[in-house]
């Protein structure tokens, strides 16, 4: 059997992943971004493939490169839309609509969340926003 056809390591794909978050938590986010790009380029369909894109997106919004992280939090939602971490993608979405100057589209975003995933930590935190 060919080794493009083996079946997915779950113990690989764990320590890439973890490797690649532990690169954030170092504050290294330069090669964090590679990280976690090189993971979902290896494993699109890992357990742990959600949270990478998720973090993707954190790790451009430190960077301040607000259009990767636009598209990396955006694909959260349009590659796994049943993930936990999509109301959170959403939250950060609208917060890169407010760092660009994007304040109507923000409160769109931040509405969204509210009205689509009540009861989530993004919806209490966008709730909060949207009351000051």
């Amino acid at each position: 059997m060919a080794a493009a056809t083996a079946p997915a390591d779950p113990a690989k794909e764990k320590l890439y992943y973890e490797a690649a978050f532990d690169l954030v938590k170092a504050r290294d986010f330069d090669r964090a971004a590679q990280a976690f790009d090189g993971f979902l380029n290896k494993y699109p369909n890992s357990q742990y493939a959600g949270n990478a894109q998720y973090w993707l997106g954190e790790v451009y919004l430190a960077k301040g490169s607000l259009v990767e992280a636009r598209q990396a939090f955006a694909r959260v939602g349009q590659l796994y839309p049943s993930h936990p971490k999509v109301p959170d993608a959403l939250y950060k979405l609208a917060e890169v609509e407010q760092r660009q100057g994007n304040a109507d589209r923000a409160r769109t975003l931040l509405q969204q969340v509210v009205s689509q995933y009540p009861g989530t930590s993004a919806a209490q935190l966008a709730q909060r926003q949207l009351g000051s």
